[in-house]
């Protein structure tokens, strides 16, 4: 495993969430013409110099956004950022492990996506049949830990698969996090929280790190940090891109890590949880 990306570490500062952004839909936009613009490269440069912890890329069968040279190239790019770290996340059955086997990226996502779904909507359930997917997984957890590339599982927030995933070999897992998106701002968004809360607990007492994405954005994502605890990195794409048309990329970055780091600040006397 590379020494500066530790599993429960990460490259940023000690005890913040890391960010890593997702320029899936920088390359959606590329893909519209034949310009080659916007730059996939281009603008994992500018986020990492505005702060960004790592990139994350999501290389569907189909390449309708991420295609094949963009992994490759991504890769190259950070290579000169040994701080930084690269995500690669997809399913592991489909074309995931190819790109996993070429380039050893810090970490390897495995998402249980079926061929040409429309976004990630659900997590593994390691439970189901009798355990098949965890067996089939663990062996592919097994070479990704043999060439140093960190594994996460991403995961509904259900307490009882996280000892699960943990079994299975992951070394973290990424909370699906569209339903406490869906459900902020109104009357449920204190339960989900505390059912997010409540896999994240699950998840550090089995021993997994704990990361956290989709349809998270500026809004929500200080309240989920708060009441969350331990975790370790978030992956944002779609809200962070939409952000940039209105702020810039890289103030958009800047506006993320300013969100994360106030929602690590101790609370204040008598303010509300």
């Amino acid at each position: 495993m590379n020494p500066l990306v530790s599993q429960c570490g990460g490259t940023h500062a000690a005890g913040l969430t890391a960010l890593s952004v997702n320029v899936n839909k920088v390359a959606l936009l590329r893909n519209t013409r034949h310009l080659g613009i916007p730059g996939v490269v281009r603008a994992a440069t500018l986020c990492l110099e505005a702060g960004a912890d790592g990139i994350t890329v999501h290389p569907r069968p189909d390449e309708r956004h991420i295609r094949a040279h963009d992994v490759h190239d991504l890769a190259a790019l950070l290579r000169g950022w040994p701080v930084a770290e690269y995500n690669i996340e997809g399913n592991p059955f489909h074309n995931l492990m190819d790109f996993i086997r070429a380039v050893k990226p810090h970490q390897a996502t495995f998402v249980p996506d079926s061929v040409g779904q429309f976004t990630s909507d659900h997590g593994w359930d390691l439970a189901a049949d009798g355990g098949t997917q965890a067996t089939r997984l663990r062996p592919l957890i097994d070479e990704c830990h043999a060439m140093g590339v960190r594994v996460s599982l991403f995961m509904d927030p259900l307490p009882d698969q996280m000892a699960l995933a943990r079994a299975a070999g992951a070394d973290r897992v990424e909370l699906y996090t569209e339903p406490y998106a869906a459900a902020c701002g109104t009357e449920r968004q204190a339960a989900e929280l505390e059912r997010f809360a409540a896999a994240a607990r699950a998840a550090h007492a089995a021993g997994l790190g704990v990361n956290a994405g989709h349809d998270l954005n500026r809004d929500n994502l200080g309240a989920f940090l708060r009441a969350v605890p331990g975790v370790l990195e978030v992956s944002i794409g779609h809200a962070l891109v939409a952000d940039a048309l209105e702020l810039g990329l890289a103030e958009t970055v800047r506006a993320y890590q300013r969100v994360i780091r106030s929602a690590h600040l101790p609370a204040a006397p008598g303010a509300p949880a």
